[in-house]
């Protein structure tokens, strides 16, 4: 079949179909919903067809199809959101990629490097189509703002970090059948939950170099980790702690950054607005600190409107949009760097998780871990 054009050529409002339409889908449509001038909602797909009657009802969505390849074919959109569980990630990236349509996909965006990787060749290269992944908290004007000061060398040198995703989910959220499995979730609290402030985490201090880490099954009847603790260096000479829980009932999301200047700290739960940061001058640069952080970004929350607003901005353009498969893969192999370091009882690099290792093929590296 022909492509729809990519690049600088389009005008008008990005024509965008959902793929998968349950909980997560919606948070996708009543953003693409709320921005009627960038984007137009052409069609839905899901294999549940009265959920999906609900959800073109609801969204005002004008078709509705059971078959991903036959919407392709049908509708022709330059984006496709994909909301699926994650084990069906990859052949669905892959279809809409190669009917010439831009993914923006849910996280976990595959289920191991070997996918991503995939993924990211399948991508039509300097004129797309591109893949993208949903990490909406890059996207708030907090994290935005600490970019900015960090770049600006307000903050002075990272030291020390603290990265928590302490959340509770009782044993019956895990009879969905695909959940707590490594071949269909791929992972844990690690893979699918603490890997949005992990993702953040990373943004904020870039790349990585070295992880040592535990994972353990605590209290839940799963496959996989109910919690995983780490050691993280980075490249630029800090250090942080990563804690990724599913069994903490005070939950809490939580980034904690030491820079020489000045504390920065984010304490949310599933997303955050600017009243959820706080920075702490170190002695002697009060004034020059605050300064700089009152004067900067704010108004965005994170969350999936602020992040869409720039993928359909950036098609419109004719770039890659955020966040990239390059930035995607990175934030993946910390979460094999877990995994791998955690089961193979050693620290782990970045260059000890290629093709010939098998963290790279699965997440758990094809053994029985418990």
């Amino acid at each position: 079949m022909s492509t729809p054009p990519t690049g600088s050529g389009p005008t008008g409002p990005v024509r965008v179909a959902l793929v998968g339409t349950g909980n997560i889908a919606r948070f996708h449509a009543s953003a693409l919903a709320s921005l009627p001038e960038k984007a137009e909602i052409v069609a839905a797909v899901d294999v549940d067809t009265e959920v999906l009657t609900t959800f073109r009802s609801r969204f005002a969505i004008p078709a509705g199809y059971t078959d991903l390849s036959a919407m392709l074919e049908g509708e022709r959109p330059e984006l496709v959101h994909v909301c699926t569980p994650p084990g069906l990630h990859l052949p669905q990236v892959e279809a809409c990629l190669g009917a010439g349509a831009s993914v923006l996909v849910e996280k976990p965006p595959a289920l191991s490097l070997a996918e991503a990787e995939k993924m990211a060749a399948a991508e039509g290269g300097e004129g797309g189509p591109w893949l993208a992944t949903v990490f909406q908290h890059r996207f708030g004007s907090g994290a935005r703002r600490v970019r900015a000061l960090a770049d600006a060398g307000v903050l002075g040198r990272p030291l020390v970090a603290v990265c928590h995703t302490t959340w509770f989910r009782p044993q019956e959220y895990f009879d969905v059948p695909w959940r707590g499995k490594w071949e269909t979730e791929g992972g844990g609290p690690t893979m699918g939950h603490g890997i949005h402030q992990m993702d953040l985490l990373l943004s904020l201090l870039g790349e990585w170099t070295e992880v040592s880490a535990i994972a353990r099954r605590q209290a839940r009847d799963v496959e996989t980790e109910d919690v995983s603790m780490a050691r993280v260096d980075f490249a630029d000479g800090a250090v942080a702690s990563v804690v990724n829980s599913l069994v903490s009932p005070q939950e809490e999301s939580r980034i904690r950054i030491d820079y020489e200047r000045a504390t920065v700290e984010l304490v949310h739960l599933y997303g955050y607005g600017d009243s959820d940061w706080r920075i702490t001058p170190a002695p002697g640069f009060e004034e020059e600190v605050t300064t700089a952080w009152e004067n900067g970004e704010r108004g965005t929350d994170s969350g999936h409107h602020a992040q869409i607003t720039q993928v359909l901005t950036a098609l419109r353009e004719g770039t890659a949009p955020p966040v990239t498969s390059a930035e995607s893969l990175r934030t993946m192999r910390l979460v094999a760097g877990v995994y791998a370091s955690s089961f193979g009882g050693r620290p782990v690099t970045p260059a000890d998780l290629g093709p010939e290792s098998p963290f790279h093929a699965r997440m758990d590296g094809g053994g029985v871990r418990w």
